[in-house]
């Protein structure tokens, strides 16, 4: 009996056995925020190419002596939009929607993707970014 109980109050290889049993759920939450991380990055680089492509969208091209200007098309702002982009969210095309009434262009672009934490996956994300631009003609 007095083996037993001589056992029962060693505490030798505690930490090791705490340790084994944490290290799991420290990489988790490590490798969570790394990819949350990412989806950070991701909107910044959103913000970024739709802001770019928003300026853009409101410059005059090719004023003539009238005072007409020549308001960029679609594809040349897709183009900047695309070009501006960074990081995770580099190979988005954005969706440009006109609206002749207002005078107006929404720019959106739409991010998507499953977050992986080593051991499992989260659930699915995703990011919409939009921004409206008035034009003059």
């Amino acid at each position: 009996m007095k083996r037993v109980e001589k056992l029962s109050r060693d505490e030798a290889g505690a930490s090791v056995l705490e340790f084994a049993l944490a290290l799991p759920i420290l990489t988790t939450i490590l490798y969570g925020i790394f990819t949350l991380g990412q989806l950070f990055e991701a909107d910044a680089g959103m913000q970024h190419g739709l802001g770019e492509g928003a300026r853009y969208a409101t410059l005059c091209l090719n004023p003539t002596a009238a005072g007409v200007c020549t308001v960029p098309t679609d594809a040349q702002i897709t183009t900047k939009v695309t070009s501006k982009l960074y990081g995770p969210a580099g190979g988005l095309t954005p969706t440009i929607t006109t609206d002749t009434t207002s005078k107006s262009k929404t720019i959106t672009l739409t991010y998507a993707t499953t977050p992986y934490f080593l051991f499992f996956n989260g659930p699915a994300v995703s990011m919409t970014r939009s921004k409206v631009v008035y034009y003059a003609r």
